[in-house]
Order: C-alpha cells, then structure tokens, then sequence
C-alpha cells in the first residue's frame, strides 16, 4: 500500500506543480516575447510536461483503484471525501485529454506554419484548460489533506 501512495501522491505533485508552474511562472516570464519566441518555446514546454502528465494520467487511477480496493475493500467501504476526489480526477483527465488531442496538436500545426495568430488562439485554450485543471486539482489536494476529518 505504501507503494501506492508514494506514487500517488508523487504523480499529483508532478501534475498539479507542473500546472502551477506553467501558469504563474513560466507564463508571466514568457509574456515580453514576441510571438516568434514565445510560441515554440511554449510548444517546446508543452512537449516536455506532457509526457509526465501522461504517466501521471496513468498512475493516478491505477494508484487510486489500488488504494480503493486494496485498502478501503471497494467502492461501497469508501468515504465521500474519496468519491468527490475520484471524480474531479476524472473530470482533470478529461480535461487534459481534450486539450492533447485538439489545441495541443494544433498548436504545433500553426507553429510549424508560422501561423502565430493561430497559435496564440490554440495556446490561449490550452491556458483555460489548464488553469481548470489547477484549481480543480489544487481542490482535490485540499480534500485529499483533509477529507479525513470531516466527521
């Protein structure tokens, strides 16, 4: 169980410090380029995080079931708290495969094209989805810490 955990935990880090990262450091520092710096270097960026999401959207269900069954004896033996937690995390992955298989991949599109207009439309959408993806998973860190105690 212990494994479990560890990796849990260490892909929610990874995710959600990534997301926060991305948002309120690299984005403000990025902001002064011009769009012929700023959009491959986003695109540079996102090619670089996103695998670690990848993995991230892997191992945090299959941690998650692990926990589930392994700890808690399934789905009927679990606390709310764990319930809300299963599915913002679900809604987080959606979220995150939406934005892999549409702005994400025409974001590169335009880049490649020069199209930078484009681009910035496709990286505006890709900074929607991910502050989403921050709050929720900064609300899932908030309940997991303290779900416990609820009563």
């Amino acid at each position: 169980m212990f494994i479990a955990v560890a990796l849990h935990v260490l892909a929610a880090v990874i995710w959600v410090g990534g997301m926060f990262f991305a948002l309120l450091i690299l984005r403000p520092a990025a902001g002064p380029f011009d769009p012929p710096q700023r959009l491959p270097l986003w695109g540079r960026v996102l090619d670089r995080f996103f695998p670690w999401v990848w993995g991230a959207v892997i191992l945090l269900p299959v941690t998650g079931y692990w926990m589930i069954f392994d700890g808690f004896g399934g789905m009927g033996h679990l606390p709310v708290y764990l319930h809300i937690m299963q599915g913002i995390g679900w809604l987080m992955i959606l979220l995150f495969l939406h934005m892999w298989f549409a702005p994400y991949r025409r974001l590169h599109r335009a880049i490649a094209a020069e199209d930078y207009a484009a681009a910035a439309a496709q990286l505006n959408q890709i900074r929607i989805f991910v502050t989403i993806n921050l709050i929720l998973g900064l609300i899932i860190i908030a309940i997991g810490a303290s779900g416990r105690y609820w009563g």
